[in-house]
């Protein structure tokens, strides 16, 4: 549920080291956005601490999280291979901080440095395979089991994620997700 790719996170950090200053460090505060949904940017970023979610927001002001990001995992790549503006909204829902290196600096280190290529495409190919079992899963298996792996997988998922949050992410209603904890607490006091 909470993406991370310490290993391209660890291997910026050592480009660092050795002196390369293409990536530049920015943070942002909870609830700040980080990228806006169909805008162009000029920019990857890389998460090198904190949490942010990725969502879609309907014409009825649904959000629909896809996912949330932590340390190493990239966003603002599909952009640079679409040439298309932002396919989501990046928010952070603790304080994150980024590197952020322009799409020029980018795509140099993707044709000079074959590890970094390596890793961003490692980075992407997580993200796909993520996505189709998780879906899978949500609607094949009634909201309870959803819930109850999460739990599993983050038990402390509740004190970093709010309840709107994991409810959006479940494709669920608020209601539906509180009920369906209340039920879970109840079976567990017995």
């Amino acid at each position: 549920m909470i993406r991370t790719h310490i290993e391209l996170l660890e291997y910026i950090e050592a480009l660092n080291a050795k002196g390369l200053d293409y990536f530049k460090e920015e943070t942002f505060e909870p609830k700040q956005v980080i990228i806006e949904e169909n805008k162009r940017y000029s920019y990857v970023y890389i998460i090198k601490k904190g949490i942010t979610k990725v969502y879609l927001s309907d014409e009825n002001g649904k959000d629909f999280i896809q996912e949330f990001l932590s340390e190493g995992m990239e966003f603002g790549e599909l952009e640079v291979f679409s040439g298309k503006p932002s396919f989501c909204r990046i928010e952070s829902i603790t304080n994150v901080i980024i590197y952020k290196i322009s799409y020029t600096h980018f795509n140099r280190l993707l044709e000079t440095d074959k590890h970094f290529n390596r890793l961003v495409l490692k980075g992407m190919a997580k993200k796909i395979s993520y996505k189709a079992p998780r879906h899978s899963y949500q609607h094949s298996y009634p909201i309870e089991d959803n819930i109850v792996k999460l739990k599993e997988m983050y038990p402390e998922i509740e004190k970093v994620i709010t309840k709107k949050d994991i409810a959006s992410y479940l494709g669920i209603t608020l209601r539906s997700l509180n009920r369906t904890l209340s039920d879970i607490n109840h079976k567990d006091a017995k």
